[in-house]
C-alpha cells in the first residue's frame, strides 16, 4: 500500500488493486505487435499503467465534483477499481449525489477521447506510446459505457436509484432494482455469445447481488408500509459499509434513515442508532457511541462495543468489568489484550501483566492507542515507551514518536524516531504525509532524520 495527495485530496493506493490488474493481464494474451511491445511482461505492465491511471482519473472525477460542493473526499484504489468517499458533514441531497456520482464516468469518457485523439495524432514511430494510448482510449471508452449501466454497484445503478426513488418512491426504488436485474441478465447473453467471459462473469454477479436486494424487499410481510423500503436497503448498505470500514458512508446511510421523518418504525431507528454507535467507536467518539446506544431497542448492544466507549471516554471504572465479561464470554485474544490495555490505563498494570497469555507490548500498545484517540497524547507516548522496554519494535516507537509530536514535544519525539529506525523503519515517504508527525515540518532535527532516513533508503 502507498498513499499520495492529489492537491488536497488524498489517495490510498492498495496492493490488491495492482495485483488484481495483472492477474487480469496474464489472463490474457499479448498482442501480436512486433518488438516489445508483444511481449508479456510488457502487456501486464502497461495494463496496470493503464488500469491505474484510469480508474485513478474515474475517481478523481468523484473527488472534485465532492469538492465543488465543499466535502473533503478521500480516494481508494483497491482490487478491481476503487471508491471516492465524499466526507459530507451530513446526508447528500439526491441531485448532488448524482452529480458527483455522473462525474466519474464523464472524466473516463473525457479520458478514452483524450486518449483516442492522441493515437490518432501522435507519430506511429513510437511504438510504446502508441500502444499505451490506442489500449487506453479503448479501456477508457468501453468502461466508461459499461459504468453508466442501470446496475449496482456501476455508478449508473447508483443514479437510477437515486432518480427512481426521487420521482416514484418505493415503487422507484424496487423498478431500479428490476432494470438492473434485466440489464444485468441482457450482459450475460451478451457475454456468452460474444466469447467475453470476464463481462459474463462480473455481471452475473452483479445480477445475484440485485436478485438477493429484490428478494428482501419481496419477502417483506404486508404490513411494513413500501415507503419503509428504502430505508430497509440503506440499512442494509450501511452495514455492508461498516463492515467494510467505509465509515463514513455508514454514517451517511445510517443518519438519512434517521431523517426520514413518519416513516420511520422504532425498529428501524433502532438498527440505524446502533450502526451509528458502531462507526462512532471505530472513530474513537466515545460519548457519541453511548448516546447512540442508549437509543437502541429491541436488540443487544455486544458488551465490548460498550466497553470500548467507556474507554473512549476515560471511564475506565465502567470499562474494566464489561471488557472482563467480554473477554470471559468470548475468549477472544484481541479483547483479552483490551482488557490488559484498560487495567494499564487505571493503574493495574501488574494485575494486567498476569493474564493468561498477555502479550506484554500489545497490552502496552492497547493503552497507549486509546490515550491517543483521546488526545493524552503526553501519556500515549509513555506508554508507547513502556511497550518498547518489552518488545523493541520500529512501529511502537514510531507510534510513540507520533504522540510526543503530537503533544509538541520535538526532542522526544525525534528520539523516538530515531529509535524506530535503529529498530528498521524505513518509509521516509510515509512520514513526510503523516499527519501526526506535522508539529514537526520545518524543525532542522525532524528535517535531519528525515533526509538521513531517505538517503539510508534503496535506490
Amino acid at each position: 500500500m502507498f498513499r499520495f495527495r492529489l492537491g488536497s485530496i488524498p489517495v490510498e493506493v492498495q496492493a490488491s488493486h495492482l495485483l488484481v490488474s495483472a492477474a487480469i493481464a496474464l489472463t490474457s494474451q499479448p498482442p501480436e505487435r512486433p518488438g516489445i511491445t508483444g511481449t508479456m511482461a510488457f502487456h501486464v505492465l502497461s495494463w496496470m499503467f493503464i488500469v491505474f491511471v484510469s480508474v485513478l482519473i474515474h475517481e478523481l472525477g468523484h473527488a472534485l465534483a465532492s469538492r465543488a460542493f465543499g466535502y473533503q473526499p478521500t480516494i481508494t484504489l483497491a482490487w478491481m477499481g476503487g471508491h471516492t468517499h465524499p466526507n459530507a458533514p451530513g446526508p447528500i441531497p439526491w441531485h448532488k449525489e448524482v452529480a458527483l456520482t455522473l462525474a466519474g464516468p464523464v472524466f473516463g469518457l473525457v479520458l478514452g477521447l483524450a486518449c483516442l485523439a492522441g493515437s490518432i495524432y501522435v507519430s506511429r514511430e513510437d511504438p510504446v506510446l502508441d500502444y499505451l494510448l490506442s489500449v487506453g482510449a479503448a479501456a477508457n471508452l468501453v468502461w466508461a459505457v459499461l459504468n453508466l449501466m442501470p446496475v449496482a454497484p456501476l455508478d449508473g445503478g447508483h443514479i437510477a436509484r437515486a432518480l427512481a426513488v426521487r420521482l416514484f418512491g418505493a415503487k422507484g426504488f424496487v423498478a431500479a432494482q428490476v432494470l438492473a436485474l434485466l440489464t444485468a441478465v441482457a450482459m450475460v447473453f451478451l457475454g456468452i455469445s460474444r466469447g467475453m467471459p470476464f463481462l459474463t462473469m462480473i455481471f452475473a454477479m452483479f445480477g445475484l447481488q440485485t436478485l438477493g436486494t429484490l428478494f428482501q424487499v419481496l419477502k417483506k410481510p404486508a404490513a411494513v408500509d413500501e415507503a419503509q423500503v428504502p430505508l430497509v436497503h440503506n440499512l442494509q448498505q450501511a452495514q455492508e459499509a461498516l463492515a467494510k470500514n467505509e465509515l463514513h458512508e455508514a454514517r451517511r446511510l445510517a443518519v438519512s434513515t434517521l431523517e426520514a421523518g413518519d416513516t420511520l418504525t422504532p425498529d428501524l431507528a433502532s438498527r440505524a442508532h446502533y450502526l451509528l454507535g458502531w462507526v462512532a467507536i471505530k472513530e474513537g467518539q466515545g460519548r457519541t457511541a453511548l448516546d447512540h446506544f442508549s437509543q437502541v431497542q429491541g436488540q443487544p448492544v455486544e458488551t465490548h462495543g460498550l466497553a470500548a466507549a467507556f474507554s473512549l471516554v476515560g471511564d475506565e471504572a465502567r470499562a474494566l468489568p464489561l471488557w472482563e465479561m467480554a473477554w470471559r464470554d468470548s475468549g477472544d485474544r484481541t479483547v483479552m489484550h483490551e482488557y490488559a490495555g484498560s487495567l494499564i490505563r487505571a493503574g493495574k498494570e501488574a494485575q494486567a501483566l498476569r493474564l493468561p497469555g498477555v502479550d506484554p507490548a500489545m497490552a502496552f500498545s492497547c493503552a497507549e492507542r486509546v490515550l491517543f484517540i483521546r488526545g493524552a497524547y503526553s501519556e500515549a507516548a509513555a506508554m508507547g515507551e513502556a511497550a518498547l522496554a518489552h518488545v523493541p519494535s520500529s512501529k511502537i516507537a514510531y507510534d510513540a514518536a507520533c504522540a510526543f509530536a503530537r503533544a509538541r514535544n520535538v526532542p522526544d519525539a525525534v528520539r523516538l524516531l530515531h529509535r524506530a529506525t535503529e529498530l528498521g523503519f524505513r518509509d521516509g515517504t510515509y512520514a513526510a504525509s503523516d499527519e501526526d508527525l506535522a508539529p514537526l515540518h520545518g524543525h532542522p532535527a525532524f528535517e535531519e532524520w528525515l533526509m538521513a532516513l531517505r538517503q539510508s533508503a534503496p535506490s
